[in-house]
């Protein structure tokens, strides 16, 4: 496995820096279209009662939607420590503190740290990580039922996109990168460790699967 610890750290900064405007982004207009595919993929699989791993939690809006909505508990991982303190402090808001647990710091070196949960999201994070085989398979390894991802698609005007973005941020000398993953490695990726794809769906950018073992 590969280390990108500076990748990370970089990653962790720059989304500090969006915390707050995701928090009043979705108070104001709630889920992106995308998130809203997400969420009927997980309704069509089943969350009622099951735990949940939400890797790359963000402030937290997926997973505390699911508890208020009948999930039993959540830990969000996040490299942001922004975003961790967004999430809590809106938890507390939302009543949430009890049924919730917050780390900071990349899931690819906390993976021991954490328990096997019913079901792992990963909402816009495949496209963060070099190396998505290993975060694949490791969140894979802690989840037991329900597997649900979002990515960007393959498409060429997504990847001149996130070219450019590459471009910007080497011009801001951080070390963060975005990446397209190829989809039918990911889908094999997930296959090989026993999940069946129960729903599909997708927007200009991107691709919305749930996998069900």
């Amino acid at each position: 496995m590969s280390c990108c610890c500076p990748h990370s750290h970089s990653a962790g900064r720059l989304f500090s820096f969006f915390a707050r405007y995701y928090r009043r982004r979705f108070e104001k207009k709630g889920l992106e279209a995308s998130q809203k595919q997400l969420m009927a993929g997980l309704e069509m699989a089943g969350y009622q009662d099951c735990t949940v791993l939400d890797v790359g939690s963000g402030v937290g809006y997926i997973h505390q939607t699911l508890l208020e909505q009948g999930a039993a508990s959540a830990v969000g991982i996040d490299l942001s420590t922004e975003m961790i303190k967004e999430s809590r402090a809106w938890a507390e808001q939302r009543g949430l503190v009890d049924r919730t647990n917050y780390l900071v710091g990349d899931f690819i070196y906390q993976a021991e740290l954490i328990d096997v949960a019913d079901i792992c999201i990963l909402d816009k994070v495949v496209c963060c990580y070099p190396d998505a085989e290993s975060l694949i398979n490791l969140t894979l390894d802690k989840t037991s039922k329900i597997f649900a991802l979002t990515y960007p698609r393959n498409k060429w005007y997504v990847r001149l996109a996130t070219g450019m973005a590459a471009v910007f941020l080497k011009v801001l000398r951080s070390e963060f990168r975005p990446y397209v993953h190829d989809r039918l490695l990911i889908e094999q990726w997930i296959a090989d460790q026993g999940y069946s794809k129960v729903y599909e769906n997708r927007t200009i950018v991107w691709l919305t699967q749930v996998y069900k073992r």
